[in-house]
């Protein structure tokens, strides 16, 4: 660990980046264009406005004290994936948590069969949103079909002053099978390869952050396509450490995941750097007994109502921005 993070003192050159995946944060509404139909009140899941703002109020508890250790405020970014709409995201960051926090959000309706999609809370005093767009991802099904999943989201903006790009992402799943659905995630990296080239177009200096939800590991294919020579992937030392942001049976996997260019290593005056890593796995957001003790304390198993906070962790790094010299 860096020297910078051995004190226990905050710094207000400590700022945080984060990403969580909400776990079906859909609001109470039937939407007739999507199969959100287990999230109403009429739903199998008897899914609430009591459950739905429990749920908010958990979410919200958990990412105002990320990175907070060390920074005097929350994460300026956090990264978000599987949400409804944005009245979701409107209600997180209205949230009595976070309402103090300055937030905004930036969100595109992606087709996602369930109507999930990614989004980016930040904050408004730290960051200042220059410019957004979506970017979608075609892949085919066996049958030849668009298989329609969510958009990669990229953002522009001033992190603290400074330039800086950032890629959401929610990969496709491994429910067909992890190597059956490979070639999906294969081709949400090249995805992301070509978004990372028109960036470096316009600017070949260009800082750039790409988090989400990859649904694989940071040795796997579809990561190492990703980081290639020129990314920095800090979570591939967490995986080796036997942690993770989600487990099955007996395995954890870190499947959500901050990837950073080379260009973060190294820093100027007035710039930021990476400094750390890790999982916000506290114990409050663990199942603490029974056969699933020490997983993540999740919303719903199956069909029955938990009233936890999400099958993930999230995650979340430092950043150190230098200062000019006195």
């Amino acid at each position: 660990m860096f020297s910078y993070f051995k004190s226990k003192e905050k710094s207000k050159n400590a700022f945080t980046i984060a990403f969580y995946n909400l776990e079906n944060l859909f609001d109470t509404v039937d939407d007739p264009k999507t199969f959100d139909d287990d999230f109403t009140s009429g739903g199998k899941l008897k899914w609430s406005k009591k459950r739905y703002f429990k749920k908010i109020n958990k979410l919200s508890h958990v990412i105002k004290q990320l990175g907070t250790e060390k920074s005097f405020v929350p994460p300026v970014l956090v990264g978000v994936a599987e949400v409804e709409n944005k009245k979701v995201l409107e209600d997180l960051v209205r949230s009595k948590n976070l309402q103090k926090f300055h937030y905004d959000y930036v969100h595109y309706d992606s087709m996602d069969d369930r109507g999930i999609d990614v989004g980016l809370l930040y904050n408004k005093q730290l960051f200042e949103l220059l410019h957004s767009e979506r970017f979608s991802l075609y892949i085919e099904n066996e049958d030849g079909e668009q298989d329609f999943t969510r958009d990669v989201l990229l953002v522009k903006g001033n992190f603290n002053g400074e330039l800086m790009y950032i890629l959401v992402n929610h990969w496709p799943s491994r429910r067909q099978g992890t190597e059956e659905s490979d070639y999906k995630r294969v081709k949400a990296s090249e995805l992301n390869r070509e978004i990372i080239d028109k960036i470096r177009f316009e600017d070949e200096n260009a800082k750039i952050v790409v988090m989400g939800d990859f649904n694989d590991n940071p040795n796997n294919n579809s990561i190492q396509n990703l980081i290639k020579d020129d990314f920095y992937n800090p979570m591939q030392s967490i995986v080796s450490k036997g942690k993770g942001t989600l487990k099955y049976k007996d395995d954890w996997y870190l499947f959500d995941q901050i990837i950073f260019s080379k260009n973060f290593k190294k820093a100027k005056e007035d710039q930021h750097s990476f400094k750390y890593a890790e999982v916000f796995d506290r114990d409050f957001m663990k199942v603490f007994k029974g056969k699933n003790k020490g997983k993540p304390f999740r919303t719903y198993i199956g069909p029955w109502y938990q009233g936890g906070f999400s099958d993930h962790f999230p995650v979340y790094v430092y950043l150190k921005k230098m200062s000019r010299p006195k």
